[in-house]
């Protein structure tokens, strides 16, 4: 059955601390850590809906599009967690068997996702290399078009100090940066490719961009970044592999030790069921 299992133990003369380690230890741990998860999951659910309500996209005139929004994954992924992690953290208190059951079958399931998604990208860097340059050219191309696109490349070039994908000529391929459209950005950048976008240090200067294309790449260096996101984004990757490192494997043993405790708390409560 599912129901919660009685607190029963075969030898009644056991210590106090052997009964604390095996029975109450297991249960109070699996449940904290599984309620630092669940923190997780809320923020993300929280920042999920604040993008949605920020961009108003469930505005009638922008409600179709909805399922393409960015932030409609993080809500996802914040729902999922704190859904998983709600079940597991009552499974824990309740010693319902069934509940954790269900979040250790879960976590076993995305630990294994895990490993699967990570040979798969190591296997082909290449491909991955040749995707995200296919995806931020898409960027640049409907920049003006897409204000999550928009936010993206900005995030990225005004973060890593870098313009483009390449190079600061891949602004061509928009039709507002194109040297041949009519309009004030032609042969310009972005205001995040600017070296300096704070006119006097204070004022956003979003012309700051405007006509670099039709400079020299002596005179541009001095206004804009030259370089492309995606040399940059492959130079901070190698001076942070460390931190990543770090990170990955925390991650992935706070999952794996949850998945063992969870188990563990599974087996003692069979054994007093019998």
């Amino acid at each position: 059955g599912c129901g919660a299992a009685k607190p029963r133990y075969k030898n009644t003369k056991q210590s106090p601390l052997r009964l604390f380690f095996h029975g109450l230890f297991p249960k109070i741990l699996s449940y904290h850590m599984q309620s630092v998860v669940h923190s997780s999951g809320l923020l993300l659910l929280a920042l999920g809906v604040w993008g949605l309500i920020s961009k108003e996209s469930f505005a009638q005139e922008k409600i179709s599009s909805i399922g393409t929004d960015p932030m409609l994954v993080v809500l996802s992924v914040g729902f999922l967690l704190t859904v998983l992690c709600l079940s597991g953290c009552v499974g824990a208190l309740r010693e319902n068997r069934c509940l954790l059951k269900l979040f250790s079958a879960t976590v076993l399931v995305l630990i294994t996702a895990q490993v699967i998604i990570a040979i798969v990208a190591h296997t082909l860097q290449d491909q991955i290399e040749s995707n995200l340059r296919s995806g931020m050219l898409v960027a640049i191309a409907r920049y003006q078009d897409d204000l999550d696109l928009r936010f993206i490349t900005d995030e990225i070039q005004s973060n890593l100090q870098c313009c483009g994908a390449d190079n600061y000529r891949d602004w061509e391929i928009n039709i507002y940066y194109n040297c041949s459209a009519p309009g004030v950005l032609a042969c310009g950048v972005p205001a995040t490719c600017c070296v300096d976008p704070l006119e006097n240090g204070t004022v956003w200067n979003s012309q700051c961009g405007v006509g670099a294309q039709l400079l020299d790449e002596f005179t541009a260096q001095s206004v804009i970044f030259l370089g492309g996101c995606l040399g940059e984004i492959s130079r901070w990757i190698k001076q942070h592999e460390g931190l990543i490192g770090i990170i990955v494997t925390v991650v992935f043993g706070v999952q794996i030790l949850i998945l063992f405790i969870t188990i563990r708390l599974l087996e003692r409560i069979n054994r007093h069921k019998v």
